[in-house]
């Protein structure tokens, strides 16, 4: 589409926080425009159909915490079916390298870690995460594997306080068409200008100008809905510059959060949604859903270095090291069994470069940093931003809310 030359609120990027900030405004009398580097809306949430009628959500596929996620009603608004069976990501399906009484012990061990970070967020300074792990604990890199799925790193790179104002009501429910589909569904009614990356947020002058890879516009005001390493870096630029912005965005870097799915011949062989480790002793491996939803297929998860090392590799060494380890567990002939269907990799998209935020050690105020306004003109949303969801879908949508409802009370 052209560029107007002029809008009173522009947004940046149409993911989750950007089309909820739309969505919040749509009903005033502001002319809104939403500015989407990539081809399509969603941001980090995409689903794809794979053969086999298989939903895939490349990116955030867990409505977490469901009973307070936003998202729900709007899914139930607009006809999306959801899945309430929950994961039993603690769990293995089978005995399989890690029998009952080893799980116990496992469930005794992450659980006694929680409490003793928890109560170091009472200290005076924060800590990395780390620091809490029983010294010589043979759980400890179990642990620091589920950290990598839950902060896309491992513990030595989060913050105690910020680990512990997330908020978590352990009820996780899936969007059974993909929570990508409701995403981009729940944005379609946005007038978005596709394929417009912004480079430059000229805020010096009475109106802000924007210089995108279709041209040039101005706003009003402005909402910056973009991924942290992409302030960090400055692949967006803002003039004049925004240091206080740029370091809160360096302390909230992306962890990586990678998934690979497996189409499952003969399906009836595993149960539906059961769940294995690769393995229980070291931090690098994947974690497995079996059928999720009840689907032909198996689903990977990786997170941390072990992820990037894996992206690192080239396509196609996800699903060799899946199949690798599921085929350990369940034996030799699922290596005929388990074919690569899709991957994502978020580490080499250039819009992203990463999954979801964590906060660095002694940076948990930085997500209050990145989410203030700016003389009243520029205002920030993101995942990054939501003090208590952050690195959800979610907490995304509702920072968007959050920032619009900023620009309609400055506005009265």
């Amino acid at each position: 589409m052209a560029l107007p030359n002029h809008v009173d609120v522009a947004i940046i990027g149409a993911g989750a926080a950007g089309i909820a900030a739309a969505r919040t405004l749509e009903k005033s009398n502001l002319s809104l425009l939403i500015l989407e580097a990539r081809d399509r809306l969603g941001g980090r949430s995409h689903t794809v159909q794979l053969p086999g009628d298989i939903t895939f959500d490349v990116g955030c596929e867990w409505l977490h915490s469901a009973d307070r996620n936003s998202f729900v009603p709007i899914a139930q608004d607009i006809g999306f079916a959801i899945n309430t069976i929950r994961p039993r990501w603690r769990e293995q399906t089978f005995n399989l390298s890690f029998p009952t009484n080893q799980r116990a012990l496992f469930v005794t061990a992450i659980d006694a870690f929680y409490d003793r970070a928890e109560a170091a967020s009472d200290l005076p300074q924060d800590s990395a995460a780390s620091q809490w792990l029983e010294p010589g604990n043979s759980w400890n890199p179990l642990i620091n594997a589920i950290s990598t799925y839950i902060n896309g790193c491992e513990l030595d790179k989060v913050s105690t306080y910020d680990m512990d104002a997330y908020e978590d009501t352990e009820i996780n429910w899936r969007v059974a068409r993909g929570y990508g589909a409701l995403i981009a569904a729940y944005g379609a009614p946005c007038k978005v200008a596709l394929n417009t990356k912004v480079s430059l947020i000229d805020h010096s002058g009475k109106t802000i100008r924007i210089e995108t890879s279709q041209g040039t516009l101005t706003a009003d005001k402005v909402i910056v809905t973009a991924p942290t390493n992409l302030i960090a870096k400055q692949s967006i630029r803002f003039s004049p510059a925004l240091p206080d912005k740029v370091a809160a965005a360096g302390g909230l870097p992306l962890g990586l959060a990678d998934k690979v799915m497996l189409a499952l011949d003969a399906p009836d062989d595993l149960p539906a949604d059961g769940h294995l480790y690769g393995g229980i002793d070291r931090a690098g491996v994947g974690s497995y859903h079996l059928r999720p939803m009840g689907q032909p297929c198996v689903s990977g998860f990786f997170g941390g270095r072990f992820a990037q090392d894996l992206e690192d590799a080239g396509e196609g060494a996800m699903a060799a090291q899946a199949i690798e380890e599921v085929s350990a567990l369940l034996g030799s002939d699922y290596r005929k069994k388990l074919r690569p269907l899709a991957e994502s990799r978020w580490a080499h998209d250039p819009y992203a470069t990463g999954s979801y935020s964590h906060a660095l050690p002694g940076h948990a105020d930085d997500r209050a940093t990145l989410a203030a306004p700016v003389d009243g003109r520029l205002f920030f949303a993101g995942e990054a931003t939501s003090p208590d969801f952050f690195s959800t879908a979610h907490g995304a949508r509702d920072s968007g809310e959050r920032a619009a409802k900023e620009v309609l009370g400055l506005i009265g």
